[in-house]
């Protein structure tokens, strides 16, 4: 019983921690005052570094090269984390689910394609009637 109560601790702690360090990297790369792209990439990111840290041509120069130079090791994390943070994502959607009524339902499935569409960067909003005309 122990392990089974560390095991699904360790779960909320990973799914957590993953929810935070989105919402910490789109607050970091989503901003108003220039277009955002698909996650906003390293350039967006330095851009904002440059922005906020009034970061010298040099130093700039320096930060891309570093994101370049992790971005393989970045993106064969995020290939191994994706199917399982996705399968935990669908978990807990349905037990929200589950405790709401069909109106709620109907209007949290709206939020969720309005979330994904901003997460994709969809440069069209998710329609109220869920894309039916």
């Amino acid at each position: 019983m122990g392990s089974k109560v560390s095991a699904i601790a360790l779960l909320a702690v990973v799914f957590l921690a993953g929810g935070a360090g989105g919402w910490l990297l789109n607050e970091a790369t989503d901003h108003n005052d220039r277009p955002r792209r698909r996650g906003g990439g390293p350039d967006a990111m330095v851009a904002y570094l440059t922005k906020e840290l009034t970061l010298t041509p040099t130093q700039a120069d320096s930060v891309r090269a570093i994101f370049a130079r992790h971005r393989p090791e970045i993106e064969a994390l995020s290939a191994q984390v994706r199917p399982k943070f996705d399968s935990i994502k669908t978990v807990v959607r349905g037990e929200i689910d589950a405790q709401l009524t069909p109106d709620q339902r109907a209007k949290h499935a709206r939020l969720i394609e309005e979330a994904e569409h901003r997460r994709r960067g969809d440069s069209t909003k998710a329609k109220p009637d869920g894309g039916r005309n």
